[in-house]
């Protein structure tokens, strides 16, 4: 019996413990709410319950909380942490250092339980392994019999994006032919990839540097490399649009094989700076669906008669967390090609697999 009644006292003090670790919300409405309080801000608290999961809670609404350690940020930008207890004006916060601090509403900014507090500061200064999304593509068709044709294009992108900087770094190829594979003809073989990196200098302003590098073996392109720098405007930077304007200048490397009008076989070199202008926007539809779309014009600052544009569009819908669905467009034109008998553009239309990955 003594027992029991021991196994009975230590569990209520377990009941009591547990509750006095949780966070309270006296409602005005005499409802009581047990549980955690993951953020908030000066007009609305974030409160999870075990029983109802995450909730909604207006401080208007609140008679009475009391919390464990929490993190206030103010408007001013200054942070004070500790135990709080909310009143009708705001909320009193028992300080390690300064003693009682009573914060009023207006002058909230955010608040943050300790979890959140940890992952802000870690992702103020991030290691460069972590914050990475992005993903891999694969598109492949094989036809025989009356058709004769196969058909492989892969791609990968990936992003990285911290408080203050973004990098982007690319790759995609594209290879087609039709006929027998070992005598056949290749009707496509382009390859792209590139990385550009932004550092933020204010909230709207930041400046690039990129690195972009063409093959296609039907212009005759061996590799083209084009090498920019400049400022960026964020034009539109809410949570689900984005769109960038940006200007700058760049060094162009352009190195060909074949025709030209003065000689039946030879290698063409270019070298010049030119001007880089261009825009990246990005809108997600919906909770699985998102378009991508981005473009650059290059202007030959020796001569400008001459030009160069890079068109990129894409539509990916999520099957699954990790897998997706994906459409793109790429187009590249170039004004004046140095060698005989290769056409200004080169557009491809491409969809197959996406396959995802986010990493923190």
């Amino acid at each position: 019996m003594k027992n029991a009644q021991v196994l009975a006292l230590v569990s209520a003090l377990f009941v009591i413990a547990c509750s006095a670790m949780a966070d309270t919300l006296v409602l005005n409405n005499g409802d009581r709410l047990t549980g955690a309080i993951e953020t908030a801000t000066s007009k609305e608290i974030t409160f999870k319950t075990d029983y109802a999961g995450e909730i909604k809670v207006k401080w208007s609404d609140v008679k009475e909380a009391t919390t464990g350690q929490l993190y206030i940020v103010e408007n001013n930008k200054t942070t004070v942490n500790g135990p709080v207890t909310a009143t009708t004006s705001g909320l009193t916060v028992q300080t390690a250092t300064a003693g009682t601090v009573t914060v009023p509403f207006a002058d909230i900014q955010i608040v943050r339980s300790p979890k959140e507090q940890q992952a802000y500061e870690s992702s103020l200064h991030p290691g460069w392994a972590s914050d990475w999304s992005g993903g891999g593509s694969l598109g492949f068709a094989l036809a025989r019999g009356n058709s004769d044709t196969t058909n492989l294009a892969v791609g990968f992108t990936a992003d990285r994006k911290t408080n203050s900087d973004e990098t982007k770094p690319y790759f995609s190829s594209v290879y087609s032919t039709t006929g027998a594979i070992a005598g056949g003809t290749v009707i496509a073989n382009e390859i792209l990839g590139g990385i550009r990196f932004d550092r933020n200098l204010n909230e709207k302003l930041f400046a690039f540097v990129s690195a972009d590098f063409l093959h296609d073996a039907l212009q005759s392109l061996d590799l083209q490399q084009i090498y920019s720098g400049g400022l960026g405007w964020h034009a539109v930077k809410r949570t689900n649009t984005t769109l960038d304007v940006l200007a700058g200048v760049n060094y162009t490397r352009d190195s060909y094989s074949g025709t030209t009008a003065t000689a039946t076989s030879t290698s063409v070199s270019q070298n010049f700076p030119a001007l880089t202008l261009g825009e990246d926007f990005a809108k997600k539809i919906g909770s699985t669906s998102a378009i991508t779309e981005d473009f650059t014009f290059y202007p030959d600052l020796t001569d400008t008669s001459q030009y160069r544009f890079a068109a990129d569009a894409g539509w990916t819908t999520q099957i699954k967390k990790w897998l997706g669905w994906q459409i793109t467009f790429s187009d590249r034109y170039i004004s004046n090609p140095p060698i005989l008998g290769t056409k200004n553009n080169d557009t491809v239309l491409s969809t197959g697999l996406k396959f995802s990955f986010t990493g923190k």
